[in-house]
């Protein structure tokens, strides 16, 4: 009697286990990224110079050959420059380095202006800046290539990035100044901790609250810094390992809450919040990083192998994949993930099941 009773226990354990699993079973799977290739696009085809109306202009450059194509793999324009150009989504132009004006152009190809200055124009977005050909000075243009202001100085820039809120720009001797976008100089400090003072890699967030740096060398630090009323406090700061000269990525997200940074095979991560940091290994130097949805992707050089790697917020590493290239591109717009590689650029969708 006493055995039966303990396999009727036995047994009414199973029935409940199983019945524990079917539930936990029946919950749904973690969701998981999937990156599905939708076309590939041959820049040195025949351009079409026709877009549907909802379709937005895309801008690549790849070696000596710059142009726009769509999301639908359209190519709506290429263009081969023999020295030197500038893309962005807004406005593009080929130009040399000795020419006392710059003609820029829109998309669609026709002519938006002229910059009346010699040097090294930078696109971004729809602001225009001009860098001198000494590398100490630069200015900023309007949206017809007049000069709307200027900061001339006598030490070479090393580092610079603008956003809606005005632009930073680093310096050779470890300085570094914020401008408005009006031009007025809003702080110059020099953040120091290092033997050798040069900034290798600045960014400014979106609303120009938060400047962070790669800089010095012998003792190689990442710095964060946050302006509270007149006072900008450094909140967060490492050392880096490995000094090196060349010069770094730093990129704020779009909403500011994250920023990575670049040194020797390694990506930094640092959540402006809570101050939390995270590295991930990565191979070679990062030359671009670009942001979709929850995900991040970073392409990296290492002589003529590049490596994308894929990201999810904050730092999990999804996937990476590599290829040989002479020159190489990335590009995130919505659920589309575009990498252009020698004469060619590929369109992989994202998608999360």
């Amino acid at each position: 009697m006493k055995h039966k009773k303990g396999v009727a226990f036995y047994v009414l354990l199973g029935i409940a286990f199983s019945i524990v699993y079917i539930i936990l079973a029946a919950e749904p799977l973690a969701t998981e990224y999937q990156f599905i290739p939708q076309w590939k696009l041959d820049v040195n085809a025949q351009p079409t110079k026709t877009a549907s109306a909802d379709e937005k202009p895309l801008y690549f450059k790849l070696g000596q050959t710059m142009g726009y194509f769509t999301e639908s793999g359209t190519l709506l324009s290429v263009e081969t420059f023999p020295f030197k150009a500038a893309i962005s989504e807004r406005y593009y132009a080929p130009y040399n380095t000795y020419g006392s004006s710059i003609d820029f152009f829109t998309p669609d190809g026709e002519k938006a202006g002229t910059i009346n200055e010699s040097g090294f124009p930078l696109f971004d977005k729809d602001r225009i800046f001009v860098f001198s050909a000494g590398g100490a000075s630069f200015l900023e243009c309007d949206s017809g290539g007049k000069r709307k202001w200027e900061y001339n100085g006598t030490v070479p820039i090393t580092a610079f990035d603008s956003s809606l809120s005005g632009c930073v720009a680093g310096f050779a001797d470890g300085t570094v100044r914020q401008f408005s976008p009006d031009g007025t100089m809003i702080q110059k400090f020099a953040p120091g901790g290092s033997d050798y003072q040069v900034i290798l890699g600045a960014a400014l967030s979106s609303d120009g609250s938060m400047i962070a740096l790669v800089a010095g060398q012998n003792r190689q630090r990442f710095v964060l810094m946050k302006k509270y009323d007149a006072q900008t406090k450094i909140v967060f700061h490492e050392y880096i390992a490995q000094s090196d000269p060349r010069q770094r990525l730093v990129v704020f997200s779009k909403d500011g809450s994250v920023v990575w940074y670049n040194y020797k095979d390694t990506l930094g991560i640092v959540d402006t919040k809570s101050g939390k940091v995270s590295h991930l290994a990565i191979r070679g130097q990062a030359i671009s990083l670009e942001e979709a949805g929850d995900l991040v992707f970073v392409l990296t050089k290492d002589d003529t192998k590049y490596t994308v790697y894929a990201i999810e917020k904050f730092d999990t590493m999804s996937a990476s994949f590599s290829f040989t290239a002479q020159t190489a591109f990335i590009r995130a717009d919505g659920e589309n993930l575009f990498i252009g590689k020698d004469s060619s650029i590929l369109r992989i969708k994202i998608t999360k099941n």
